[in-house]
């Protein structure tokens, strides 16, 4: 971080300010420039990459983010040993510039759908790209518009007449040298955006374009010279790159929430208003309760996140380690788990940080608070990677899938391994989930059985009403449709189990008793505030009581306090340098007002004190008037 802070090449000029083609322009220059320095001071993990990247970049996306993030990791899970030697290092030395073209203008996550296709020639041992429709044309992908000179295409493949589904191809979009798009390719920007003004997202139009044979990625799947489709051991192996993707998602989750938080609850210290008591001081606005309801919850949130971000991550590591020793008995779960948390972590910060915003007042509407930005830059990670009802849905296939075996005598392990206790309670189903939960409100540990309840109860009562479709005589996928929003439901509550238990989990692990104690309440504040938020659940499913409620309500009421003097430098352990969370209102030494005032005098409207538009139309007016 300090290699780049203290860096004078990554100073810039506040980007509110510039348009469009210049923040492209800065982010070109600045990734330009951070290549250049990870050489220069040796970084090369990929871990360190990512940290140092979002550092130069602020955490805002930027031109090369599909190359470093897709393109050079597909590359080097999915081509052959003989195509990293011809690609991998070209685009290690970014001669090659790269993006990962999947999604089209007609179909995103439903991989299925998409159209482009690429039919193999064996007369010239070439593939044939072709965008056959309006809606085939890739859209979205980042970079894609005037960074790269390649793309990884996704395309249905044929072959001797036949389709073999979806495959990844390497495919020069632009000439080397001159930057030109290539003959038979029709690429270029989609326009201005919610944010992401710093990206160029592009498409793709490929007309009887040609690649040679070998640009097909083959380690797993492969087209021989004659034709000949010789189909990969395990369908299962591409997941990779989706799981850690989404992994990443979730620890994204973690730090946008955490910096609207840090912004929020540092201005609300700042922020004096109203009176509380006739002639006192006017109060900090962090004093008052609904303040405090307000942003309290969202700061254990964002402590939750982080924890379930790094559980994911180091899950993660060990089951790859696994999967290249041959054994995917894990990936299952894996897929399944980082696909709910992803939708349900996403989510939940997407909603939190426009909360922190609204929190700010007026204020938190300028751009100077640095709240819309982080909102515009984080809400589509709740499209991008898998649309997130569509990633619920995958959750509760597998939450069916493991309810299904726990129902015919099979013993299910992991995370879902609550539902193996259901089998015992099959006496009659509508008391299934009344177990008598004594449930300990001060005790984290209780509030993890209370909410493996609900997750069991609602997993079950989401899995008889499809049974009870299926019943009906409709079609499997009829069934599933006319049960989804019971299925999401149960995905959530998985989700919700999860992240308490993390939670709960990582509260053992610290050995500084004042720290634990002062997550042990923040921990608290997230299981209690979560039960407040779906009382119907709880009360339905016989977990707690109409008097259990009601305490569970106060409580929250009681921690609120309790996080109150703690509040600022719970936020200030994140450790956002003020350069890194580019906000006015946040700011670490507090001085809002002053810096806010001369922030506004650098508005490019400000440039002339008076603008060219009173001579050219205010004034003519006011003379023919």
């Amino acid at each position: 971080e300090a290699l780049v802070i203290n860096d004078p090449d990554f100073q810039h000029e506040d980007l509110n300010f510039l348009s469009r083609s210049q923040r492209y322009e800065q982010a070109i220059r600045k990734s330009s420039l951070m290549v250049m320095k990870l050489r220069e001071y040796g970084i090369a993990d990929p871990e360190e990459i990512y940290w140092f990247k979002s550092f130069v970049h602020r955490g805002r996306p930027e031109p090369l983010d599909l190359h470093l993030g897709m393109f050079l990791p597909t590359l080097l899970t999915q081509a052959t040993p003989e195509q990293q030697d011809r690609f991998f290092m070209p685009a290690w030395n970014l001669e090659i510039i790269g993006t990962y073209a999947q999604t089209e203008m007609g179909h995103g996550t439903h991989l299925r759908g998409l159209e482009t296709t690429a039919t193999y020639d064996p007369a010239t041992q070439e593939f044939i790209l072709n965008s056959p429709t309006v809606t085939s044309i890739k859209w979205w992908p980042g970079g894609l518009g005037k960074t790269s000179n390649h793309a990884i295409v996704l395309a249905q493949l044929y072959t001797q007449g036949q389709c073999k589904g979806l495959h990844a191809f390497i495919v020069p979009i632009r000439q080397l040298g001159t930057h030109e798009p290539l003959p038979g390719i029709t690429v270029g920007d989609i326009g201005p955006k919610f944010g992401y003004d710093e990206m160029d997202n592009g498409y793709l139009k490929m007309d009887n374009f040609r690649i040679p044979r070998e640009n097909m990625l083959m380690k797993y799947a492969q087209v021989e010279p004659d034709g000949t489709y010789v189909k990969p051991l395990s369908d299962k192996l591409t997941y990779g790159t989706m799981v850690f993707i989404r992994s990443l998602i979730v620890g994204d989750s973690a730090r946008s929430l955490s910096r609207a938080c840090t912004i929020a609850i540092r201005y609300s210290a700042v922020r004096h208003q109203s009176e509380l008591k006739p002639g006192e001081p006017e109060p900090q606005i962090l004093d008052y309760q609904t303040q405090q309801y307000k942003l309290f919850p969202l700061l254990a949130t964002a402590y939750a996140f982080h924890f379930v971000g790094a559980y994911i991550k180091d899950t993660y590591r060990r089951i790859s380690g696994d999967i290249n020793e041959g054994d995917l008995s894990e990936l299952p779960e894996l897929h399944a788990l980082t696909a709910g948390l992803k939708a349900f972590t996403s989510w939940t910060a997407n909603a939190g940080i426009e909360e922190c915003r609204m929190a700010c007042g007026g204020h938190g509407y300028s751009r100077c608070s640095g709240i819309p930005d982080i909102y515009v830059t984080f809400t589509p990670s709740c499209t991008y990677e898998g649309e997130n009802t569509v990633m619920m849905l995958q959750t509760a296939r597998f939450l069916v899938k493991s309810y299904t075996q726990v129902g015919s005598g099979q013993r299910v392990t992991g995370m879902v391994s609550y539902l193996n206790d259901l089998s015992r309670q099959r006496i009659q189903p509508q008391h299934v989930a009344a177990r008598t939960v004594t449930v300990r409100l001060n005790d984290p540990v209780s509030l993890v059985e209370a909410y493996k309840a609900r997750a069991a109860w609602l997993v079950e009562a989401a899995a008889k009403n499809l049974e009870a479709e299926l019943d009906h005589r409709r079609s499997k996928e009829d069934a599933w449709n006319k049960t989804s929003v019971d299925l999401v439901q149960a995905s959530e509550a998985h989700c919700h189990y999860v992240i308490v238990k993390l939670f709960t989990a990582k509260l053992a692990e610290i050995s500084n008793a004042a720290v634990r104690a002062v997550l042990t309440e923040l921990c608290l504040l997230y299981a209690l505030y979560g039960i407040s938020k779906n009382t119907g659940d709880f009360l339905q499913a016989g977990i707690l009581t109409d008097a259990q409620i009601t305490q569970v309500k106060q409580r929250v009421k009681e921690l609120l306090a309790v996080v109150r003097p703690n509040a600022v430098a719970l936020v200030d352990s994140f450790d956002f340098h003020d350069s890194h969370l580019g906000s006015v209102l946040g700011r670490y030494d507090g001085n809002v007002y002053e810096n806010m005032f001369e922030w506004a005098k650098k508005s490019p409207l400000n440039k002339t004190e008076v603008h060219e538009s009173f001579h050219k139309h205010l004034k003519p007016m006011q003379a023919k008037l």
